[in-house]
């Protein structure tokens, strides 16, 4: 059923919310044997990786996020237009952080329940939900029209925004509009690069140096 709701919702973002990071690799195990792109999110995975995979889902390169309820609260995540509860909510504090994660700031959003015919509907749920109706098959969401670009240098180095900007538009031939959010952290920057631009970018940009300095860049896995 979860495959067939992701596969339903196509292109947009979305999060699915699981109680432990078992079932959140089971289901990533599983995507990625379907070549679903998509982003997990737990605590058993270093701060490095959950702070790409944050990044990946701000600037668009990731559509779908697998986590535990590590991600309902406290994150920077952007307007996301679907919340699927894999495994429901045992609160309704958790489901309220869940569901806020979608349909912010006055834009629409769409909370699912995934039930067997042995489940019930939470008891703190005010709203009884409408039944949806799934396709018969699975059919592979479209990929990402982004991908991320990684520097491996950041504010400590001196780097900032309008660095990165003008060496992808002068070096790396890009327009403008190949290019999407761009964060820069204290010791790497990752940029959102049109995904059919970014391999030709790497090809062009790999030896090329910011502020002087030979610097690796790579598309970020």
């Amino acid at each position: 059923a979860l495959i067939l709701v992701i596969s339903k919702l196509g292109k947009q973002s979305k999060i699915v919310f699981c109680h432990h990071r078992d079932a959140v690799d089971r289901i990533s195990e599983q995507l990625h044997e379907l070549r679903v792109e998509h982003g997990f999110y737990h605590g058993g995975l270093d701060q490095i990786d959950r702070e790409k995979t944050l990044i990946k889902l701000r600037n668009g390169s990731t559509k779908l996020l697998i986590t535990t309820d590590l991600a309902a609260r406290g994150l920077d995540i952007p307007e996301i237009e679907a919340i699927i509860h894999y495994q429901l909510p045992v609160s309704e504090d958790i489901m309220i952080h869940r569901n806020g994660r979608t349909a912010r700031m006055h834009a629409e959003g769409t909370a699912y329940f995934l039930l067997e015919e042995k489940d019930h509907l939470p008891p703190f749920l005010k709203e009884t939900p409408e039944n949806e109706p799934l396709p018969a098959k699975f059919k592979l969401p479209a990929p990402s029209e982004w991908k991320t670009l990684y520097i491996a240098a950041g504010k400590k180095d001196k780097i900032n925004k309008m660095d990165v900007v003008g060496m992808l538009i002068q070096k790396g031939k890009l327009l403008k509009d190949d290019l999407g959010k761009i964060e820069v952290l204290d010791y790497s920057t990752y940029a959102a690069v049109k995904s059919y631009k970014i391999d030709a970018t790497v090809a062009l940009i790999k030896n090329e140096k910011i502020k002087n300095r030979k610097i690796k860049m790579e598309v970020a896995n």
